[in-house]
């Protein structure tokens, strides 16, 4: 990113934060496996559903070598409340039983000496583990200040003007390119919630964007939010 869209994100965090608040963040951060394991299960499903599947699975298998070692169908019982059993089981199963392959070890301790784009690469050639779930494992595993792309972030910081792309990987590495240092987190994270309650794919309610001053989309409305939900809970900041 260039300076101007440097600015433009901080700014956005400044505006979001005053809406919402700094995001909470637990104190110990959670395994980098533990948070592979919860990004596949939160793919195209709901935080809630995600992490009841997440639960449920970590109650049935006591270990990474039980899940490993179970039959796909068996994973994919324990986490149907997430959507798409048969693709996310067979991701997890996959990604630990390579995982043990090839480090003899269920851990990822070895990225904390790779820089951001080099575990990203390391990460993504697990099959099922694509760029939003290795930036995801740095954010909230490793503290890393990468901003993860979404639906919810790609559409924001495209309708903002910050960057111009086509998908979210390519939304990723344009926005990481320079990001602003300490606040990927409360930027991320509160992108995602306003991407819930206000910035919706479709019929916004940009009378009631923190951002509306700041925002280059043409398809601005008057529409309001009618009646706000509670709708704040981070299934990533509750791996554990």
């Amino acid at each position: 990113m260039n300076k101007h869209q440097v600015n433009k994100v901080i700014k956005a965090t400044d505006l979001l934060v005053e809406k919402f608040g700094i995001p909470p963040r637990p104190a110990e951060k959670p395994d980098p496996v533990e948070m592979v394991i919860g990004t596949i299960l939160s793919q195209n499903t709901n935080d809630k559903n995600s992490y009841k599947a997440y639960l449920q699975l970590k109650e049935k298998y006591k270990t990474w070598d039980e899940i490993a070692e179970a039959e796909r169908s068996d994973i994919e019982k324990e986490i149907k409340t997430a959507g798409l059993g048969k693709q996310k089981s067979g991701a997890i199963k996959n990604f630990l039983t390579r995982l043990k392959i090839e480090k003899n070890i269920y851990s990822l301790d070895y990225l904390s000496d790779l820089t951001d784009l080099e575990a990203i690469e390391d990460l993504t050639k697990y099959n099922g583990v694509g760029v939003k779930t290795a930036s995801c494992v740095l954010l909230f595993a490793l503290d890393r200040n990468v901003c993860p792309v979404d639906t919810h972030v790609n559409r924001i910081v495209n309708r903002l003007g910050i960057v111009k792309a086509s998908t979210p990987d390519k939304t990723f590495f344009l926005l990481n390119e320079n990001f602003p240092a300490d606040i990927a987190h409360r930027f991320h994270t509160n992108l995602i919630r306003l991407g819930r309650e206000v910035c919706k794919p479709q019929k916004p309610a940009c009378l009631s964007c923190p951002l509306i001053k700041v925002c280059k989309y043409d398809g601005k409305t008057k529409q309001r939010v009618v009646q706000a939900k509670e709708n704040a809970f981070m299934l990533l900041d509750n791996i554990k």
